[in-house]
């Protein structure tokens, strides 16, 4: 019997308990839901317009770097007396020799076989493709680099005295902006 009366006891415990979770305790929150529902929708802010990005070329590549001193002017005469630089004139010429090295632009690069090819754009509107070791220009230019945005010529030219000199010239490849 004293089994009887404790679960008995324990159940109206229980029934109380629950009885005091009744759903009309929550008017409050409701009413506030109901209120933030019933406000207009806001905008959301378009997605902002897209900036494209400007590549940056850097154009000093080509120029004497800052840390070597200048050289000077009665030095590079000296020099030029010197030199003992003459052109092969038993070579046969290729066919960008028959242009002016200012008349050529680089308008590209083209890696092939393990070997860098740059293209040259001459003025009658033909692309060429040509490698270190190649001759171009009308003043026996031969190619010593070819980088992704440059190509390096050594040109043989008359120093004024009855001899030869050689003069580093760079062609720079050419961008939207030129």
């Amino acid at each position: 019997m004293l089994k009887n009366l404790i679960q008995s006891v324990s159940c109206i415990v229980v029934i109380a308990f629950l009885s005091g979770c009744e759903s009309g305790g929550y008017q409050d929150l409701d009413d506030f839901m109901a209120e933030k529902k019933a406000r207009p929708a806001g905008l959301i802010k378009p997605i902002p317009a897209f900036k494209a990005y400007k590549a940056f070329t850097y154009s000093a590549a080509g120029l004497r770097s800052p840390f070597e001193r200048p050289v000077e002017v009665t030095e590079i005469t000296r020099l030029q007396m010197a030199s003992d630089v003459e052109p092969d004139k038993n070579r046969s010429k290729e066919y960008l020799e028959q242009y002016n090295i200012d008349s050529l632009s680089m308008v590209g690069t083209l890696q092939q076989g393990g070997t860098l090819w740059a293209l040259l754009l001459d003025s009658d509107g033909g692309v060429h493709r040509v490698k270190n070791g190649n001759f171009m220009g009308r003043n026996h230019g031969q190619i010593v680099e070819a980088g992704d945005t440059y190509i390096s010529v050594i040109e043989i030219v008359p120093n004024g005295v009855d001899g030869w000199v050689e003069r580093p010239r760079t062609i720079k490849l050419k961008t939207l902006e030129d």
